[in-house]
């Protein structure tokens, strides 16, 4: 039987497809439950590990700062070595590193484990969007896709607190990670039966200076601001121009080189900017903001981690209620307009926020969430097909371009994320479409059917 081709030629995914997406999603969520889970753990780890200030930030922090550094990087290495098979040895290591996490005697033990598992984050993340696109060939499944792929991340960010609140109600802090090591084995024995392998044919030299670069770029601002949170000194001034020069010097070889790990002047097309800065926004919004809920709920209010986690679920439902909605109101209002909705709302919402934590009424701070869940919900399921999935796939020589790198935004976010939460604890994949090039007559003609309002 022949496959079923769509009006641009395409093959349409059929349920094998469909299942190797389940297989992909159910670990982008996992590691987005992963980022957020070991919020309310706070108190619970002070009390069983005895950890210092420094190491408390570290805990906390480490795991999205040993995410950021080497995920340009790796999204290189997967072109190379095969994304699937990288994928699989993430998957291992991650497993690992949650045993070794979960069972930590000391606040060290833990640190190094929270590293290894940011780095085995990075190894996942961009292998999981680049075989979504090795799966769906046609344009519009793989807007779904890839809408599908954003939801998940939303939802796990935002039910990360909950998940980890029901299980410090009932059981040891580790416990929060011991709930990777069932999605990790069906990855394992799922996903090589399920996901075909991609690599790229024509990788080009290896650019270790720019992958150095890369990491020091991300790693050494961080590290600038988590030394001025004990008082700004010659260390942390050193460390913020380090990071600030290897930037530029990245920026400028990326420029210069034939095979970039960043394409750059993907920047200078306003769609794709304007995607990356409101997915940007809102990861930073949903993140600062799940962490002091956490905090605020245990620390201020008194609740236990079960109530806490029970009352920051109305930002997780509205996030998984406007995953449902998102088509409608795109259809309604056009994809730009409803991004800039979203964002408003969030906006709005987290203002509120600070009011809210006010009044005694716990009613009126859960309607704030909802809203605030909507919008970046409705702005990140949005943006990131925006930045990610073009009309139909070239053909002729364009075949031969490379496939995207790990979502710029999610190593942008995740830098500031430890940014930001340094900051609130002082005062308390690439993701791309090279430039298309010049399409045919026939091309054009299907991608004005496919294309987006």
């Amino acid at each position: 039987m022949r496959p079923e081709r769509n009006a641009c030629g395409s093959v349409n995914a059929g349920r094998r497809e469909w299942s190797g997406l389940s297989v992909l999603v159910l670990a982008v969520l996992l590691l987005r439950i992963d980022s957020t889970v070991l919020s309310l753990a706070v108190p619970s780890l002070s009390a069983d590990l005895a950890p210092s200030p420094t190491q408390l930030l570290w805990i906390a922090d480490v795991h999205s700062f040993a995410l950021a550094g080497p995920l340009v990087t790796m999204g290189n290495v997967g072109d190379r070595v095969g994304r699937k098979r990288l994928l699989i040895v993430g998957a291992a290591v991650f497993g690992v590193a949650s045993l070794l996490a979960a069972f930590a005697p000391t606040a060290g033990w833990l640190i190094a484990a929270r590293v290894l598992l940011g780095v085995a984050g990075a190894t996942l993340m961009p292998s999981t969007l680049s075989l979504i696109r090795n799966l769906f060939h046609d344009g519009r499944q793989r807007t779904t896709a890839i809408a599908i792929w954003a939801a998940a991340a939303t939802v796990g960010a935002a039910v990360g607190p909950l998940v980890g609140g029901v299980l410090l109600e009932h059981f040891w802090c580790g416990s929060v990670f011991l709930i990777n090591l069932p999605v990790m084995a069906v990855l394992l024995v799922v996903g090589p039966v399920l996901l075909p392998e991609s690599r790229n044919s024509q990788p080009g030299a290896f650019d270790l200076l720019s992958a150095a670069l890369s990491v020091v770029a991300v790693i050494a601002p961080v590290f600038a601001v988590k030394r001025a949170a004990e008082g700004v000194d010659v260390t942390a001034v050193g460390a913020l121009l380090v990071g600030s020069a290897a930037a530029a010097l990245f920026v400028h070889r990326q420029r210069r080189t034939s095979t970039p790990l960043l394409d750059i002047t993907l920047f200078r097309r306003p769609v794709f900017a304007g995607a990356v800065g409101a997915n940007l926004l809102s990861m930073l919004a949903l993140s600062g903001l799940v962490f002091l809920l956490s905090q605020y709920f245990q620390m201020v209010r008194g609740l236990s981690p079960g109530d806490a986690g029970l009352w920051q679920s109305p930002l997780s439902l509205a996030s998984v209620v406007t995953t449902f909605l998102v088509g409608a109101i795109a259809f309604r209002l056009g994809r730009g307009r409803a991004i800039g909705v979203g964002l408003l709302v969030a906006a709005g919402g987290v203002g509120a926020v600070a009011a809210a934590t006010g009044n005694a009424d716990f009613t009126v701070l859960s309607t704030v969430l909802a809203a605030v869940g909507f919008g970046v919900g409705l702005a990140l399921t949005l943006t990131t097909p925006t930045r990610c999935s073009p009309p139909c796939p070239p053909t002729g020589p364009a075949r031969r371009r490379r496939f995207p790198k790990p979502p710029t935004s999610w190593v942008l976010h995740s830098v500031s994320r430890c940014w930001a939460r340094c900051t609130q604890r002082c005062t308390a994949r690439r993701c791309s479409c090279p430039h298309r090039p010049p399409m045919a007559r026939s091309q054009r003609h299907c991608a004005s059917r496919y294309r987006r309002p």
